[in-house]
């Protein structure tokens, strides 16, 4: 299926590895011009490298999200290197186990600059160029909203949001015609998943042990299974699509735990 996205200009954060690398290389696959946002410029060059060797487009674009001027200055620089923005995909976060026992004031509120204002700020500069194009977000959000996990107050808290800022956008949005969706990611393995399994006392135990509890087909949801849904999502192919949250998770939050 074609999905019509040649030529069009997708920003992703965190784009450099795990599952925004994911879904940078299935948008360029599918022509479109990406431009991944992230602090490391070593780790952007070479999400952008690997992709022109597979005869897409990208380029990099080095911001600290949790400061509030990179986030402008990065859609201000795609701005200037393409001249527009059909869709933005706000990935960057960490599970970073700030909670409400070790946690503080501050902990807290640097947990929220992580995870969830720069969502806020990228989609409210890059507004008044996908009015123009009438352009797509999407944005990345997990399990802990809907299931806690204990420990971890600070990203708990900013998936929450990332779901309602969802909710509240499209409502928003709608009189501009663009479309505001969330992917919610439960057990997807990525490189920074497989060094957490490493922590563990028995690591692939653990590994099997998680596994044995996602219903379909009692394995991992891979990024390229969540950037297969971000590129429908950003893609006209879904055009009457919005306001929703859609679980790429094997059926781990919903389903029923006795089938496990």
């Amino acid at each position: 299926m074609d999905l019509h996205l040649r030529d069009k200009v997708f920003i992703v954060t965190g784009g450099a590895k795990g599952i925004g690398e994911g879904i940078v290389k299935v948008l360029a696959a599918e022509g479109g011009i990406v431009a991944i946002v992230g602090r490391n410029k070593a780790d952007n060059l070479k999400t952008v490298a690997e992709v022109e060797a597979q005869g897409g487009r990208a380029f990099s674009v080095v911001a600290e999200l949790t400061r509030p001027n990179d986030c402008q200055k990065a859609v201000a620089e795609v701005v200037a290197h393409c001249g527009r923005i059909d869709g933005l995909v706000n990935n960057a976060g960490v599970n970073d186990n700030v909670g409400l026992e070790n946690g503080s004031y501050e902990a807290f509120v640097e947990s929220l600059h992580r995870s969830l204002i720069h969502y806020y700020l990228m989609a409210h500069y890059s507004l008044p160029y996908l009015k123009e194009t009438k352009g797509a977000i999407v944005n990345i959000g997990s399990k802990t909203a809907d299931t806690g996990q204990g420990g971890t107050s600070g990203y708990a808290a900013s998936n929450g949001g990332r779901n309602a800022l969802t909710r509240e956008w499209a409502v928003e949005l709608l009189k501009y015609g663009i479309r505001v969706n969330a992917i919610i990611v439960a057990e997807c393995f990525t490189p920074l998943y497989g060094r957490w399994i490493q922590t563990q006392p028995n690591p692939e135990a653990t590994l099997e042990r998680i596994k044995s509890k996602i219903p379909l087909g009692r394995r991992m949801t891979t990024a390229e299974e969540i950037a297969n849904m971000a590129a429908f999502l950003l893609s006209d192919r879904s055009s009457h699509t919005t306001g929703q949250l859609i679980y790429v998770d094997g059926g781990y939050v919903h389903l029923d735990r006795a089938i496990t």
